[in-house]
């Protein structure tokens, strides 16, 4: 008899996709929306105590927008799946032959054959038949549940970092190169978030890094040109 071999650890990135996407989004928006408001106000010829005020006032709020937005939108996520699997079991409970059944031809369909996708829907299913449904059915796994209180704290968290470092720069920087500085400094932050977001998530580097930084110089070059159009 065939000895069995110890399985070797693997560690996917599909399971860093609920947590990664939140905090990418949060830090990336807390970069780019503080940094905007900052230049923009200073286009409009505001004093750096003025730019600061505005500053912290912008991340308070996007923080909180951040979570509660993320929070609204992964519960809603949560909540369709927590039905799914209700209606799932009542199926369960009413015909559990058809069910039986309907996971059987699941399996066949990704070309396991009959006998054995029988064998296989029987064993799952004795096991723990709202599992089975729920993963090769509805597509709904532990690695990818929606966990609304995680993506909204990584959401908050992620971008009251990022906003905070056109804060910095704003209040450290010389007065003679405010705009300068944080123009840089945001640029340079978003394109090595954008970078470190691809190399934890396994993409390329370079383009994500590019990408995020050319929409982040979009966004605060329009933003410095309102404050422009206000500016007495």
């Amino acid at each position: 008899m065939p000895l069995l071999r110890r399985p070797h650890g693997e560690r996917h990135r599909t399971s860093r996709i609920g947590w990664l996407r939140a905090s990418v989004m949060g830090a990336n928006d807390g970069i780019v929306s503080t940094a905007s408001l900052l230049l923009g106000v200073a286009a409009a010829g505001t004093d750096r105590s003025g730019m600061l005020i505005a500053g912290v006032a912008g991340l308070v709020a996007g923080a909180m927008s951040m979570a509660a937005g993320e929070y609204v939108s992964v519960h809603a996520q949560a909540d369709t799946e927590t039905a799914d699997l209700a209606r799932e079991q009542a199926e369960l409970d009413a015909d559990a032959d058809a069910e039986l059944n309907e996971l059987t031809a699941i399996y066949m369909r990704r070309g396991v054959e009959p006998e054995l996708a029988r064998q296989v829907a029987t064993q799952l299913t004795a096991r723990d038949a709202l599992a089975a449904h729920a993963r090769d059915e509805l597509g709904i796994s532990e690695l990818l549940v929606a966990r609304p209180l995680q993506a909204a704290g990584s959401s908050a968290a992620s971008f009251a970092v990022g906003a905070l470092l056109p804060l910095a720069v704003c209040l450290l920087a010389p007065p003679t190169q405010l705009v300068t500085v944080i123009w840089v400094a945001a640029i340079a932050s978003l394109a090595f978030l954008g970078g470190l977001s691809a190399q934890v998530g396994g993409a390329g580097v370079w383009r994500s890094a590019s990408r995020v930084a050319l929409w982040g110089a979009l966004a605060m070059g329009l933003t410095s040109l309102v404050g422009a159009l206000f500016s007495p």
